[in-house]
């Protein structure tokens, strides 16, 4: 049983994941089959996939603990796609030849033994020219997050910590670029630090290093030291400015560059960090080969390396680990307790140190330590159980809405390869909405006051999407009304921009949002509007114990209805998705059935607005 990349990355998370995995001595020089290896990296890759489906979306809450669908392996031939457009852009990039194929035993691998283990790598895309061998490790993220890291001088513009040469992003230190001039020292050394985070933002550069020991020692042991001066590595990623121009070849489209010069796929040279990150990969290794001969499966304190709320979260954490967490009222749904508590000491404390320390529920926190007026409701409303609700900040903030109210709800497809004229990466494309109009205060109809537009096809029918919708509201009054409404907006000014023809409407339309949460939740500078102090401005107008620290559809819907989901063919917005995805794959039959379903899971969405606040009416009065 070689170990293999993704192997080491969870042998690593802590000393008792081996015992836990209860590898056999006996095993750890045999080799893993193709079909082993492929098996882990698609589990892998769906995770990757799954977090860069909304990583864009800052205003969309998902829940991360949500177990990663196996039905998303329709996604995965997007990221086969991503990869070949990786190894044709390498070879374009870096000239000589490459090593490329989607079957793992047609890649480069790379494999030595130390310490009576044998590691082992495939790489993405290996490249070799005449001056230098390029290792390519390609990921189905976005340059996004990498070009963020930016800093600049007081009152001043901010500036990227990057500079582009050709389709290659360098760390401006390393090329000789001069950024006195755009900002100090010290602040551009923050933003490099955080790449070497490996529960952060380092997370792929530390994926590379591990990939990097394993090629290194390769080497090696194959007495071919030379090569390694002469050895780079990059990180392969969607450009995220790229904005695809509507060019197709027999159906499919085709990712020339685009009206800016953009190319669909980018490179970061990793080459300088991995070395660094390589230091602290050699450390844990021993420490890997010493609990592999000696496994000790003693509880660990819990940690970023266990990976909480993350989609690549340790399968044993919640089984095992942290089992003694409660699954209700927990000292970790506090709301906003990110930056922790206060403790007599002046000392903070905060996320999984309360559970390492023994503050599992809500009331074991102490009481002198919340600060929060938040926390203290939230506290109260557990002791005592009795819901809280400031009738008079929601009596106000209704009456605030014009009617008739738009309940919106849009469907979306985030793929990571533009698919439509005017996309880029991982757009949250539209392929249908729900729409309950309610006329006046509890004058709504389930099903006569409700419009859906579906996509028949996998084909571009956002146009028809967008004339559908127009058609059933006025932009010049009423609400658009939606929980979280700020991803509906962000949908509505993405079309306008793609169809210019319909945007003055659009954008009135965008322009009417108004949010649920804002009534059950809060909106400081809505409440401030209208009138209320600063203090409770602050506060969250509504709590029930049953929330459980959130104020998502499928918390709040219980408590103020009796619908649910859970009778549903189509549960939740991931299993839309797929079904989507699907389309193509699908009979007649299927399709009509299962397009069905799409129809009712996303009338349920807005329904479920429209009963909320009716409930909500009836309790304020």
């Amino acid at each position: 049983m070689a170990i293999t990349k993704t192997d080491f990355l969870n042998y690593i998370r802590c000393p008792r994941y081996i015992a836990l995995e209860d590898v056999k001595k006996n095993n750890l020089l045999a080799d893993v089959s193709y079909g082993e290896y492929d098996e882990k990296e698609k589990l892998n890759k769906l995770s990757e996939l799954y977090d860069s489906m909304y990583e864009e979306v800052d205003d969309l809450v998902i829940d991360k603990t949500k177990k990663i669908d196996k039905q998303l392996d329709a996604m995965l031939v997007y990221y086969k796609k991503v990869e070949e457009l990786a190894a044709k852009l390498s070879l374009k990039e870096f000239g000589g030849k490459i090593i490329y194929s989607s079957k793992t035993e047609e890649q480069k691998s790379y494999s030595f033994t130390s310490s009576n283990a044998r590691y082992l790598c495939f790489v993405d895309v290996y490249n070799e020219n005449n001056d230098n061998i390029n290792i390519i490790e390609v990921k189905a993220t976005t340059s996004k997050k990498y070009l963020q890291l930016e800093s600049g001088m007081p009152k001043s513009p901010k500036y990227s910590i990057w500079t582009k040469i050709n389709n290659v992003y360098h760390l401006k230190d390393e090329v000789g670029y001069d950024f006195s001039k755009e900002m100090e020292e010290e602040k551009y050394n923050i933003q490099k630090n955080k790449l070497y985070n490996r529960f952060g933002l380092g997370k792929y550069l530390y994926d590379i290093a591990v990939q990097r020991f394993i090629i290194e020692g390769s080497y090696k042991e194959s007495k071919e030291s030379e090569k390694l001066q002469n050895i780079h590595y990059y990180l392969a990623v969607l450009n995220h400015q790229y904005c695809f121009d509507g060019l197709y070849v027999d159906n499919e489209p085709v990712y020339d560059k685009d009206s800016s010069g953009n190319e669909i796929i980018t490179f970061f040279d990793v080459t300088k960090i991995t070395e660094e990150l390589v230091l602290d990969v050699k450390k844990e290794a021993l420490k890997l080969e010493k609990n592999l001969q000696n496994p000790d499966i003693s509880p660990c304190p819990l940690g970023p390396n266990c990976r909480y709320k993350k989609n690549d979260v340790c399968k044993y954490f919640q089984t095992v680990c942290a089992s003694i967490i409660p699954l209700k009222n927990s000292s970790l749904t506090y709301l906003h307790s990110a930056s922790g508590f206060k403790m007599e000491n002046g000392k903070t404390i905060k996320g999984l140190d309360l559970i390492n320390n023994n503050y599992l529920h809500m009331l074991d926190v102490p009481l002198s330590w919340l600060h929060n007026p938040n926390h203290l409701i939230q506290r109260e409303v557990v002791e005592t159980k009795k819901e809280y609700i400031n009738k008079n900040k929601i009596r106000k903030a209704l009456d605030n809405i014009e009617y008739p109210i738009y309940h919106l709800d849009f469907e979306t497809f985030p793929c990571p390869l533009p698919r439509f004229k005017g996309e880029f990466p991982y757009i949250q494309s539209p392929f249908e909405f729900s729409l309950h109009i309610e006329k006046s205060p509890g004058v709504c109809d389930e099903d006569k006051d409700n419009i859906i537009f579906l996509a028949k096809t996998f084909g571009d029918e956002r146009e028809e999407l967008i004339k559908t919708l127009l058609s059933n509201v006025d932009v010049n009054k009423g609400t658009l009304f939606a929980q979280n409404v700020s991803f509906e907006k962000g949908r509505i000014e993405e079309l306008a921009k793609i169809f210019p023809q319909y945007q003055e409407d659009l954008i009135k339309l965008k322009n009417r949002g108004y949010d649920l949460l804002w009534l059950l939740n809060n909106n400081q500078s809505l409440y401030q509007k209208l009138g209320f102090n600063e203090e409770e401005c602050k506060e969250i107008n509504y709590y029930h114990e049953d929330l459980n620290g959130s104020y998502s559809i499928k918390k709040t819907l219980p408590i103020f209805s009796d619908l649910t989901y859970q009778n549903l063919d189509v549960k939740n917005g991931t299993e839309a998705i797929v079904v989507y995805a699907n389309y193509n794959s699908m009979s007649d039959e299927e399709r009509d059935k299962k397009q069905s379903s799409l129809r009712v899971y996303c009338k349920q969405d807005t329904w479920a607005m429209v009963k909320i606040l009716s409930s909500l009416r009836k309790k304020i009065k």
